[in-house]
């Protein structure tokens, strides 16, 4: 029998502005990607192909809450100051991953839903220094 990886949800953190943010939606609650592609290419007609090497650093990350998270008005504040802060995402699973930056801001104040059930609330952490290891 092959080996089994173990993957635990617990053992993912968001920290935003050195706070430990929790109160997280079900299922997928976190995503970290860089926004644009490492290198580009370029073919020219007689098939030369030249490499740009795509310097730029910006991510982002998206994290969902759900509306009863005491973290809410928290980043509500920070995207309402435009502050800017350190914010990753760190995974100590059998596969450690770590994913931000040291200068990022919370993007915009989510869309606030109210009904029956409880509801989330998503947040876009620009991060201008982004790296992911």
């Amino acid at each position: 029998m092959g080996a089994i990886a173990v993957y635990d949800a617990k053992k993912v953190s968001v920290i935003v502005g050195g706070q430990n943010i929790t109160g997280f939606a079900k299922d997928s609650f976190v995503e970290a990607e860089k926004d644009e592609e490492t290198v580009t290419t370029h073919v020219s007609a007689q098939g030369d192909v030249g490499v740009a090497i795509n310097t730029h650093s910006l991510g982002t990350i998206k994290i969902k809450l759900n509306q009863t998270s005491p973290y809410i008005n928290y980043l509500v504040k920070l995207a309402r100051t435009s502050e800017m802060v350190p914010a990753w995402v760190i995974s100590d699973n059998e596969v450690k991953e770590k994913a931000g930056g040291t200068k990022a801001m919370v993007n915009k104040v989510p869309k606030a839903e109210f009904g029956k059930e409880i509801t989330e609330r998503e947040f876009e952490i620009l991060v201008f220094d982004y790296v992911q290891e």
